[in-house]
């Protein structure tokens, strides 16, 4: 169609060039009739409409590199299409697409260093209102990260992560690798990852810089049932479509039952972050499966879900054969300067009797299965050139040992109680790269666990 617009308009101005002899022999060269005129204008309507069309595909691919070349860990900006909030205010909660991905009209986006380097971190207090002695101030996490361009298609991208402060063996701290994978990418939609990377599972885990979600701390759904930061090794194909829809597919490293500390309360307090192997010379020979959907079809609106199942077990000598299975539902929309949010899981650890009975007698059992869900509700108060206020509200409810299968009379523990927590706070961004953040949590089944928390955030 571009070959024949040059030829059009050479034709065109020919004939306006052949005005003058052509209307002194009127007489003899007949004006087109009506219906060869007509014809000859929805032929240019038609040409002119293609036209339009490439502008805007050219745009959404210039659009979409832009997007890719963002540092790892920055908040995802906004979407094409979607809401025109600044991204500042829209990142909380997003999750975030395949890493980086870039599409073949990057060439055509301004040129990137081939190396970037990023971070983020966070520092919180909190104050439990009915046990005041127990008033902490930590250092959270301190995560350097960076990322390296070998041409417009490949690179590699790697995390490293201290948490609270100091790590040595007499210590809470702990330094750990968050992600390390190669990328490339092999067409306009479809990419490729290798490697360690965080699992594409619920609205944290892909994107859990302290900028991006509200609140001081992280949701106890995401963190309880969706052991965020989740991460596994492993290979995944992300494939991205002009319709709004993102796929995720792949296979990673899982779980390993064998991990289970039936005398600890962080096993109770997380079942699947119990048994996650973090990639720290993990068991390998059960293999998981996992994938993931996600539609952005309507400007402000995402909504999908994702699964993950693998072998548990392990092959390991004593452990009876097991499968972990994990799913969510979740959505998001942001309508002018609302941001709400909500997400629904539900998990199981199968053969969980047979792995339960060389263990009775202690208090923490493996659980049947393992639920939660929440919903949140934040508005953009106030904006001042680079100064944002939002304040929000967050209901979730979870249980850890939702059920337990049956050891027979008397052996069998009880379904714990279902947690429920209220966080209502405020989320004061300063530019694109900071936050303050203070709110108050009260909770339903334990209220000794109150507290207020203030916390400051970066991420660059």
């Amino acid at each position: 169609m571009t070959r024949q617009l040059p030829a059009l308009a050479a034709a065109l101005a020919a004939a306006c060039l052949a005005l003058p002899p052509a209307a002194a022999q009127a007489q003899t060269a007949p004006l087109p009739s009506q219906a060869e005129m007509a014809q000859i204008l929805q032929q240019l309507s038609t040409e002119l409409a293609e036209m339009k069309t490439q502008v805007r595909q050219l745009q959404q691919e210039r659009d979409a590199a832009r997007a890719a070349a963002a540092p790892v860990g920055a908040a995802v900006p906004t979407t094409a299409g979607a809401s025109a909030a600044p991204a500042a205010a829209t990142a909380a909660i997003t999750p975030a697409p395949a890493t980086g991905i870039e599409t073949a009209a990057a060439a055509a986006a301004p040129a990137q260093p081939a190396t970037v380097l990023s971070s983020y971190g966070e520092i919180n207090y909190s104050r439990p209102t009915n046990d005041s002695a127990k008033t902490q101030a930590d250092m959270v996490r301190f995560v350097l990260g960076y990322q390296h361009r070998f041409d417009e298609r490949t690179k590699v991208v790697a995390e490293l992560e201290l948490e609270h402060a100091v790590a040595s063996a007499e210590d809470a701290g702990e330094v750990a690798l968050e992600q390390a994978f190669v990328e490339r990418q092999f067409n306009l939609e479809w990419a490729g990852q290798a490697g360690l990377f965080l699992m594409p599972i619920g609205l944290l885990n892909g994107n859990h810089e302290p900028i991006a979600y509200y609140g001081v701390w992280r949701n106890f759904v995401e963190t309880a049932i969706i052991p965020s930061t989740w991460r596994e090794g492993g290979l995944q194909a992300i494939g991205t479509f002009d319709s709004g829809i993102t796929v995720n597919v792949g296979v990673s490293t899982g779980f390993d039952v064998g991990q289970w500390d039936a005398s600890s309360s962080d096993c109770g307090a997380s079942p699947l972050g119990c048994i996650h192997q973090e990639m720290a010379l993990a068991r390998a020979k059960d293999i998981a499966v996992f994938g993931r959907l996600d539609w952005r079809g309507v400007p402000g609106l995402l909504l999908g879900g994702s699964i993950f199942s693998g072998g548990a077990s392990q092959a390991q000598d004593g452990v009876a054969s097991s499968r972990v299975t994990l799913g969510e539902v979740h959505a998001r929309w942001q309508p002018g300067r609302w941001d709400l949010a909500a997400l629904a899981t539900y998990g199981s650890i199968s053969n969980s009797a047979e792995l339960n009975r060389p263990q009775v007698g202690n208090p923490v059992l493996i659980p049947e299965s393992f639920a939660g869900w929440y919903v949140l509700a934040a508005y953009r108060l106030w904006q001042d050139e680079d100064y944002t206020l939002s304040p929000f509200a967050r209901f979730e409810q979870y249980n850890t040992g939702r059920s337990y299968a049956d050891l027979g009379a008397g052996l069998t523990p009880p379904a714990l109680p279902t947690q429920q927590v209220i966080t209502v706070g405020v989320d004061f961004k300063i530019g694109q790269g900071i936050v303050f953040k203070g709110d108050y949590q009260g909770f339903k089944v334990d209220s000794k666990l109150n507290r207020v928390s203030l916390g400051l955030g970066w991420n660059f």
